[in-house]
């Protein structure tokens, strides 16, 4: 019987749904016949001691049920790689480099992908902005209302929606406490998607509805705030040309193993927002809706998404 180490938890400000992915992980390896060790890296002072704790007994493969800080921006998957863990999801390049809002928007226009405008601020910048013209100009470029988010985390943690031009400031400072720096994007209205790649093949779309509001930490996390609808009842055209983009961003990023690429659709055409180089795999995640929607039930998923890493 193969051993996988399931790594869950972390210390970054996603660590509760962590925790709740990891527990599902485990037990959906469990049920496809895998023997399932369970590891918080919060436990561990360094990458060095979770690395000596896996070599007394290594797994087959490493399964990586964090989300944000660095569980997914690169770091773990460097220091496993190092230490010659195969590992499930992508590498360490892939991940910091989609882990960065504002180079994956870089990266994403270059290949062709529509992008809302943005504009980055480093942490001390939006202290100089003491007149409100300058707010202004932002507004005169961003359009109101402007979506304000950390630049390197996700879940919806530290994104505000901004209505009014007096908010900005406190807005982009709440950001800053998850991150370096803070991407103001323009608000596009319209209706969220997800695609699941997984292997490099597009898995049909989930449609996001939030019952009310937009989706953010407490319409994802909560059940009954949100409808999600699979496959997504959009028009074919559409639905095709996002799963294309998908894939497109696949092989742009280095992608590897199964990732979520979302989008906003204003009804004319699709907006890329991020790449999840580590989808959240709890039971209202929209990677296994997917999955399920073509046969594949929790159990068979985290089978082939470890099989994927043995290869």
């Amino acid at each position: 019987m193969q051993k996988i180490t399931v790594l869950k938890g972390g210390d970054s400000p996603e660590r509760e749904i962590s925790l709740i992915s990891g527990s599902a992980i485990a037990q959906g390896l469990i049920e496809a016949g895998f023997e399932v060790n369970e590891l918080d890296p919060a436990d561990f002072s360094s990458f060095a001691q979770i690395v000596a704790e896996m070599e007394k007994d290594p797994p087959s493969a490493v399964f990586l049920g964090l989300h944000g800080g660095s569980g997914e921006n690169g770091q773990l998957q460097a220091a496993l790689e190092l230490a010659g863990f195969r590992h499930t999801g992508s590498g360490f390049a892939a991940c910091a480099l989609t882990m960065d809002k504002y180079v994956s928007k870089l990266m994403a226009a270059q290949e062709g992908v529509p992008v809302a405008d943005w504009l980055l601020f480093r942490g001390d910048l939006i202290e100089d902005y003491n007149d409100p013209q300058d707010l202004q100009g932002i507004a005169d470029k961003l359009g109101m209302p402007i979506m304000v988010k950390p630049n390197d985390s996700g879940s919806s943690v530290g994104i505000s929606k901004v209505e009014e031009l007096s908010d900005l400031k406190t807005a982009v400072k709440h950001a800053l406490k998850f991150s370096d720096s803070a991407l103001l994007e323009r608000f596009i209205k319209g209706r969220e998607f997800a695609v699941t790649v997984l292997d490099g093949e597009a898995l049909p779309l989930v449609e996001i509805r939030p019952l009310d509001g937009w989706y953010d930490y407490e319409n994802k996390y909560n059940k009954g705030r949100t409808e999600y609808l699979v496959p997504a009842p959009v028009e074919e055209s559409s639905a095709q040309l996002m799963q294309t983009y998908a894939q497109r961003l696949w092989h742009v990023f280095g992608l590897k193993g199964y990732a979520r690429v979302d989008f906003l659709y204003d009804g004319s055409q699709p907006w890329f927002l991020e790449v999840n180089t580590l989808p959240g795999m709890t039971p209202l995640s929209l990677t296994p809706m997917a999955a399920k929607s073509i046969g594949i039930d929790f159990p068979q998923l985290t089978k082939t998404i470890v099989n994927l890493a043995l290869r």
